[in-house]
């Protein structure tokens, strides 16, 4: 097996880049998901509220992030040293807030009023001790410090999601894309569809990873990144393949074993 592609998300929720190479750290890829997108009280705001988020572009240049979207020109993003306590999916943690000027350009693309926070130290955060070990640590990311996917498995999915079109009369649509669910890493040459469900340990290149469960799938997968409009799949097919414990599942969850640096091409390895 070898390592076809990363991907990393600077801000929660927005769109994500592929990159060839990222330095592994122990709460994630660097400068995976470090900003997250609240509401005027706080609250943790997703693509999964506000689809259109998915057309901010944000990039990290030796530290700096820039926001590009359709609406505004590029802005350079300055933390401004604020610090509050914001609830991440459970555990309040003291993000510091990025300014009015970021408040403005991001109300704008969403269309109500939003604030920009960052995460200065990700060891703030630790990983659900259910699934990981004490000193385990995550950034912004739902859960998890990475996520695998597999080609093979994104195979076996568009053909269930072909052939339920046809049972239904439709014509079958156009392949999902694996961006929708924005994977970290994407493996090829796994051969059996979901053969990643029984892993426990994987290599990439020189890093090891603990698996801690396979990931569970919401209605953000749903959103077609081209329009920001929600559909039916893939969680129609996965609910029919892929549900139970009342969930639907596709792709592995990591947590590295040590820092280290991947690259595209490396080989995967079962441990």
């Amino acid at each position: 097996m070898r390592l076809a592609s990363i991907h990393f998300y600077p801000v929660k929720s927005t769109a994500g880049h592929e990159i060839h190479e990222a330095e592994v750290q122990p709460w994630g890829l660097a400068d995976d998901r470090r900003y997250m997108i609240v509401d005027e009280r706080g609250g943790m705001l997703t693509a999964r509220e506000l689809p259109r988020l998915l057309a901010c572009v944000a990039t990290v240049d030796r530290g700096t992030l820039t926001l590009t979207g359709p609406h505004a020109a590029p802005l350079r993003v300055a933390p401004d040293g604020v610090t509050s306590a914001i609830d991440v999916r459970g555990t309040l943690i003291e993000l510091t807030d990025c300014g009015d000027e970021a408040a403005r350009w991001l109300s704008e693309l969403a269309g109500r009023p939003v604030r920009l926070k960052w995460l200065d130290d990700p060891t703030r955060r630790p990983v659900d001790p259910a699934y990981g070990r004490p000193e385990d640590r995550v950034s912004l990311a739902d859960a998890y410090p990475l996520l695998l996917t597999s080609t093979a498995s994104l195979v076996q999915l568009n053909d269930w999601i072909a052939e339920g079109a046809l049972e239904r009369g439709e014509e079958a649509p156009e392949p999902l894309p694996m961006h929708r669910f924005r994977p970290n890493v994407v493996v090829d040459g796994a051969g059996t569809p979901f053969a990643e469900d029984e892993w426990k340990r994987v290599r990439i290149g020189a890093v090891d990873f603990r698996v801690t469960k396979i990931c569970d799938r919401c209605v953000l997968t749903t959103i077609d990144t081209a329009t920001y409009t929600k559909g039916k799949e893939p969680i129609r097919t996965l609910s029919k393949h892929r549900r139970w414990d009342g969930k639907v599942w596709f792709g592995i969850n990591l947590i590295p074993d040590g820092p280290g640096r991947i690259a595209t091409g490396d080989a995967v390895t079962i441990l």
